[in-house]
């Protein structure tokens, strides 16, 4: 997910700082990978299902299920290591890991720190809503009879009041509460990355809900494997597997598992990365 720009290399820096890291270590190779035997990834289980713990405490997901089906590819062993958001890529600087999972956006900044892969999956800002709502556009919303349901403290509310300063917002503490909220008739759209409340939306068997898409492009994210910088041979490798798992619909498979229904953008593979 997406974190402030200004913030993102300061953090890094200082949690290498806080690590003893003086200088990014060197990373393993494809070949000294392949030599141990074993790959090191880092999931992030804070951020369900892409990660999450299982009934039988052991890290399950999306990205653990994607991370399994690499590691068979490359035929090595899995070694799974949490992360949180913080230190996901401060590890991968110190080799502490060979890539890194857990909604890892794209953007130029993080690319001043790690390299990335092409994208596994996407995120989709848009707006959620029910049928019965007659709503067509972001525009729509933009109307002091309307009442937005969100996550206190997240970054869609700056936005809200930037493009739907019209709209009153209700402020709740988590998504559960908030589709809730919704379901129970309390407001009338939530503004977000829509694809990780699927499973909540589930639960709501009697609503129909519908999805708006914002209209700007730029709403889309991408996220990829986060790997070390310049180590292009692993970096290289994982594009061929990502493109093949893409190809072969391991990867759409695995989405709809875990987050109960499809990608709402698909990533469209292609025969050059």
């Amino acid at each position: 997910m997406l974190m402030p720009k200004r913030v993102l290399v300061l953090m890094v820096l200082a949690a290498l700082v806080v690590a003893g890291v003086a200088l990014p270590a060197s990373a393993r190779s494809l070949e000294e990978i392949l030599k141990a035997g074993e790959i090191r990834v880092g999931v992030n289980p804070t951020l369900p299902p892409l990660a999450l713990i299982n009934e039988k405490n052991e890290l399950d997901g999306f990205d653990v299920e994607t991370a399994t089906l690499i590691a068979k590819k490359l035929g090595v062993k899995l070694v799974l290591e949490r992360v949180g958001s913080p230190d996901r890529i401060p590890s991968v600087v110190a080799d502490k890991i060979d890539f890194v999972m857990g909604a890892m956006t794209r953007t130029a900044e993080r690319a001043k720190v790690i390299d990335f892969t092409v994208p596994v999956h996407t995120e989709q800002f848009g707006v959620l809503t029910m049928e019965k709502k007659p709503f067509k556009v972001l525009a729509d919303l933009n109307k002091e009879s309307v009442t937005m349901i969100q996550v206190r403290g997240t970054t869609p509310i700056p936005y809200i009041e930037k493009n739907l300063p019209k709209a009153k917002v209700l402020q709740l503490d988590n998504y559960p509460d908030v589709i809730k909220a919704l379901a129970d008739g309390r407001g009338d759209a939530m503004l977000d990355v829509v694809d990780f409340v699927g499973k909540y939306m589930n639960q709501y068997k009697n609503v129909k809900w519908r999805v708006i898409e914002t209209g700007n492009p730029g709403d889309v994210y991408y996220c990829a494997l986060g790997v070390s910088k310049g180590n292009y041979a692993l970096r290289e490798w994982l594009n061929v597997a990502i493109y093949d798992l893409h190809r072969d619909g391991s990867i759409d498979q695995a989405w709809l598992k875990w987050f109960g229904r499809p990608m709402l953008h698909k990533v469209k593979w292609s025969d050059w990365f």
